[in-house]
């Protein structure tokens, strides 16, 4: 059987990954692939559990390390009910992101030691990594333009968001031939455009 294809987006708060994922997911579909759409937190019905917990407003501290144990557990229950056996069946699995994110959100933002993030990452992905990563950039300020409602991480200071893409930044110059940095500014159309023009160039889809 032919193995699937792990392509995942990126990126701040209401930088547009999501709508680049369901954009690229509908474009699969009508071109006859077999493509699945998914996210992290909450691609699971256990992880839209996790996910209501980590993005919603609480009195009660909330502490970093705990954040980041959910978020691991969310995606470790990702990987086996979802990614895993969809790649196995020869699907392109689109995932609104990934490990990335937790790299950017919980080492750059929270500071926490990288050494414990990768770890983590390593062990609740068991070995799955995307074959390639769109990072939609946009300036912080710009994000927060966009943001009508904010759950409990987008309501995080703005020096919270520069660190976070920072981190993204980072991610994209340390991995270049796996991370596509891709100017958020754009209009929804270009950006579409230059999605599919780098997936047929790498012979992802045709």
């Amino acid at each position: 059987m032919e193995k699937g294809i792990f392509i995942t987006f990126e990126g701040i708060e209401a930088c547009g990954k999501t709508t680049q994922s369901k954009l690229l997911y509908s474009y699969l579909i009508d071109n006859g692939y077999k493509a699945v759409l998914t996210r992290e937190p909450g691609g699971t019905e256990l992880g839209k559990k996790i996910r209501e917990i980590l993005l919603s407003h609480t009195e009660e501290k909330f502490p970093k390390i705990a954040e980041l144990l959910l978020y691991e557990a969310d995606r470790n229950i990702h990987i086996h009910n979802v990614i895993k056996p969809k790649l196995e069946e020869g699907f392109i699995v689109i995932s609104d992101r990934f490990y990335d994110s937790t790299t950017a959100y919980q080492h750059y933002g929270r500071n926490i030691d990288f050494s414990i993030v990768d770890y983590l990452n390593r062990l609740a992905t068991e070995g799955y990594k995307p074959d390639i990563t769109f990072l939609i950039d946009i300036p912080v300020e710009k994000a927060f333009e966009r943001l009508k409602s904010k759950d409990r991480l987008e309501s995080e200071s703005i020096d919270f968001h520069i660190k976070v893409r920072e981190g993204f930044l980072y991610i994209a110059r340390k991995d270049v031939d796996r991370v596509v940095m891709l100017d958020g500014l754009q209009s929804i159309e270009d950006i579409f455009k230059q999605v599919i023009s780098i997936l047929k160039n790498r012979n992802i889809i045709k």
